[in-house]
């Protein structure tokens, strides 16, 4: 069965010296400040699509890789991934660097980079990404 999230931005003014917010909706965590110089300088307590895009993808693929396992009948100790998005003004988004430190008795390198790898790809998150180039360090915790 689909479901659908939703969320809404408002904004006022210009790109440059405007200001908006922008709400999760379906979950109703909260609205979060939005401008232009927290997306292309310092985000001094304000978001932006690309930090969204990086929770994202960052949590899409903690799901994908502990799925991964899961199937496997594999259970990790822990499983910490982030997600760093890149915007360039004038460019737009040009990847997104995955994170992943995990500790999971038993597996070596090799199956570890396998699940990694694969859940890197099986991400509906990367998927939707597919137009930027993905990365990925992955370290196995002893």
């Amino acid at each position: 069965m689909a479901t659908i999230r939703n969320a809404h931005a408002g904004w006022v003014g210009d790109l440059p010296t405007g200001a908006g917010k922008v709400s999760l909706d379906s979950s109703g965590v909260g609205s979060f400040d939005i401008t232009w110089k927290a997306r292309a300088e310092a985000a001094e307590g304000k978001t932006s699509p690309e930090e969204l895009i990086a929770a994202a993808h960052s949590s899409c693929f903690a799901m994908a890789f502990t799925h991964a396992l899961g199937e496997a009948g594999i259970a990790a100790d822990y499983v910490n991934t982030s997600a760093a998005v890149t915007f360039v003004p004038g460019t737009g988004i040009t990847g997104s660097h995955l994170t992943l430190a995990a500790r999971i008795p038993g597996m070596g390198q090799e199956d570890f980079t396998a699940f990694a790898e694969g859940a890197k790809a099986g991400c509906p998150v990367s998927a939707a990404l597919a137009g930027v180039t993905i990365t990925l360090d992955a370290t196995l915790d002893a």
